[in-house]
């Protein structure tokens, strides 16, 4: 039983888009994490010591307010924003990850997605430290954790995308995208003034200042932030697939005849591709900016069967 639960959960990643395999590993850190607590709970004499001892490893995981315990626990600038302690914590943001991530999944591309998450950790995390660093009065905390970060950029993302995308709210009906980022936005500037999480709020409005910026470089300058990052976790995939794979497959090298003709074609078929490529974005820019000006639902059908299929690209 256990053997197919697991294949299923393996099938169900693999075939997953990006926002289901961020859920499935947020998840998934968040099932271990409770399964080393009960070894250490179990093993420890006392509460007070297992409190402390649990406390002492979520921290090695966690964004510190102090440079040097950063500088010697490097990792924590990732591992961060992929860690939940309670159950409300990790419930919401994967909530609001796979709500706001499928729409700007089928608005940018899958490809986005990623890339999002974590240049909005990132930028989440320097507002955290510069906050406590420079406004210790507003009691920020000493250390950070969660996903919140990195999905309000996502939320942003979609907000900036799709302004006047409608979705419909438990008890509210529909609502614009466009109103509920700023709704999430005013939550977070009072709750700086609040005694709790002041450096989590600070850490969210970092998140939506990315996601804000990202769309707006693809849309007004041309640059697609998601190129050098995907381009950086491919190399790190490849470097560490290397070197597990000790198995090198010999390579065959051989000429094949009328390589000049050959050339030639492959030079014009790469032509084609060119303009096709250079098309196929002019329609994507122009959906884009018919949602951005009327709204999701004003597309056609063919301009969304377009969306969809450019999404999975």
């Amino acid at each position: 039983m256990f053997k197919s639960i697991w294949d299923d959960i393996k099938l169900a990643f693999h075939q997953g888009n990006m926002v289901i395999r961020l859920i499935f590993i947020n998840v998934a850190v968040f099932v271990v994490l409770a399964i080393v607590k009960i070894g250490i709970r179990i093993s420890m004499p006392g509460q007070r010591e297992a409190h402390d001892a649990i406390e002492d490893f979520v921290h090695l995981f966690c964004l510190s307010d102090d440079w040097y315990t950063n500088l010697i626990h490097p990792w924590t600038i990732i591992s961060h924003m992929f860690l939940h302690e309670g159950f409300f914590h990790i419930i919401m943001n994967m909530l609001f990850l796979y709500w706001f991530g499928r729409i700007t999944g089928d608005l940018l591309g899958d490809r986005h997605i990623l890339p999002l998450y974590l240049l909005g950790g990132l930028v989440g995390a320097l507002a955290f430290f510069l906050s406590a660093m420079f406004l210790p009065q507003l009691g920020i905390g000493s250390f950070a954790l969660g996903a919140s970060a990195a999905v309000m950029a996502i939320v942003a993302a979609a907000g900036v995308t799709a302004p006047d995308y409608v979705l419909n709210l438990l008890l509210l009906g529909p609502v614009r995208l466009k109103y509920i980022v700023i709704v999430l936005i005013i939550l977070d500037i009072v709750g700086i003034g609040a005694v709790s999480n002041t450096g989590g709020h600070f850490a969210h409005l970092g998140g939506i200042f990315m996601g804000y910026i990202y769309v707006n470089q693809i849309r007004n300058n041309g640059t697609d932030l998601s190129i050098p990052v995907n381009g950086t976790l491919e190399r790190i995939s490849s470097f560490f697939t290397n070197i597990f794979n000790s198995k090198k497959k010999p390579t065959v090298a051989y000429k094949r005849p009328n390589a000049a003709r050959h050339a030639s074609r492959k030079g014009s078929a790469r032509t084609d591709n060119t303009k096709a490529m250079g098309s196929h974005q002019e329609q994507l820019d122009k959906i884009l900016d018919k949602i951005k000006e009327k709204g999701y639902e004003s597309l056609s059908q063919e301009e969304k069967e377009f969306l969809f299929n450019a999404s999975k690209e």
